[in-house]
């Protein structure tokens, strides 16, 4: 009944394992790996320096329009290439430098934390007022309300994250930037938790801005370059404050001086790096091949089935939901919190004789979230991690794990 299972054969996939940590780093797109084969062993390995004209050159913009087609904009919006952080702080650096906006930066609780500390340090070094930072009391939605009233007070650059990292709670994309246009402000959109499994019309929600990685429910990989947009009509009155070679009108003039490119491309700075490119181009072709509207629609099923589970059967061992439980306020994981997260967490994907390993991903202090990348998620996969965890509390299987914390969780 699915229509989306055919999808499920173009992963790689380990016996015994469920996989529910893709809103961090989703699964290896088997095309990726002859991918990225071809260009090691002949593009680099045989062709060596020609293949800059005849393979790497067109890539980013070969990436950039099928983005541009899942997002609903136009090619010459979208540019690929360097990190999620980088490309924040471009863009919230090139906005404060415009003239356009006032000079106050505003983010709320919810947002990702890269984003915060980028505007701290754009807030030092340009000794401005300091960020609004809006709070709600808890961290499982916005008060809508309570932030446009904040963005009327302080009118500036705002940047928020439109599915938050923690709870997933989905911001009224259009009813902020309508919102902000009225106060003479502009929303940086962080895209990175809800691009390939939010259905984002970038052009009908009125967006100026947006940046997005592509590793976590795009499949691109691990480090994979993110993607910024601009709108068209401001591109032009933007400044990269990382003018380097790729952004000059004719970067292979060598000319001396920097003559900004005259579209989104003056915000390429270095080398792009094409073996990561080249990694991530299967992922956006399945998301494509499946359509994002379908891929929606079965995100929301089933983490409206994961939130009712949970409801019935964990309320009762300590475990609370920290997700918004409307689908049109939700992107495509589920938190949960409890007293001993991590090491639930650890029992998770320890597994066990009845039991296969499940891995989510932990988030402080007691998250555990659950990333339904529909693509290749099945229902009986999310019903078999809700019957683990309740027996992992039950039991009290949690005390055979530690509660101290690698690096990495």
């Amino acid at each position: 009944m699915d229509p989306l299972a055919v999808f499920r054969k173009e992963f790689r996939h380990h016996t015994n394992e469920i996989y529910l940590d893709g809103n961090s780093l989703g699964k290896l797109p088997l095309a990726a790996e002859s991918h990225l084969n071809e260009a090691i062993q002949n593009q680099w390995g045989k062709e060596l320096i020609r293949s800059w004209n005849t393979h790497w050159l067109e890539l980013p913009k070969r990436i950039a329009a099928k983005y541009a087609t899942l997002l609903g904009t136009q090619s010459h919006n979208i540019l690929m290439g360097e990190s999620t952080s980088v490309r924040i702080y471009q863009m919230l650096h090139a906005a404060l430098t415009s003239g356009l906006f006032p000079k106050q930066l505003l983010t709320d609780a919810l947002n990702f934390p890269t984003d915060q500390y980028l505007m701290q340090g754009l807030e030092s070094a340009f000794l401005l007022p300091k960020t609004i930072q809006v709070t709600y009391g808890q961290e499982i939605e916005a008060n809508i309300d309570h932030l446009k009233a904040e963005i009327k007070t302080h009118p500036g650059i705002v940047c928020l994250s439109l599915a938050s990292y923690k709870s997933a709670y989905l911001y009224p994309m259009k009813e902020l930037n309508q919102w902000a246009k009225c106060c003479g402000s502009l929303i940086l959109w962080d895209l990175s938790h809800a691009v390939g499994v939010v259905d984002i019309d970038l052009e009908a929600t009125e967006t100026l801005m947006a940046v997005g990685c592509t590793y976590k429910f795009m499949n691109g990989g691990p480090g994979a370059p993110a993607f910024i947009f601009i709108a068209e009509a401001l591109q032009q009155k933007l400044k990269n404050p990382i003018q380097g070679w790729f952004g000059h009108q004719k970067p292979f003039d060598f000319d001396p001086m920097y003559k900004p490119a005259n579209g989104i491309e003056r915000f390429a700075s270095g080398t792009p790096q094409i073996l990561s490119l080249v990694g991530m181009e299967a992922g956006i072709d399945i998301t494509l091949a499946a359509g994002i509207k379908a891929i929606r629609q079965k995100s929301s099923r089933q983490t409206a089935f994961l939130i009712a589970a949970i409801n019935e059967e964990l309320s009762s061992y300590g475990y609370q939901l920290q997700s918004p439980v409307d689908n049109a306020r939700r992107g495509s994981h589920v938190s949960i919190s409890h007293p001993h997260a991590w090491q639930i967490c650890q029992a998770l994907q320890a597994g066990s004789e009845t039991f296969p390993k499940i891995i989510p991903d932990f988030r402080p202090p007691n998250f555990i979230r659950l990333g339904v990348a529909p693509l290749y998620i099945l229902d009986r996969e999310l019903e078999l991690t809700v019957r683990r965890l309740k027996d992992i509390v039950k039991d009290k299987i949690y005390l055979n794990f530690s509660s101290e914390k690698p690096q990495v969780t």
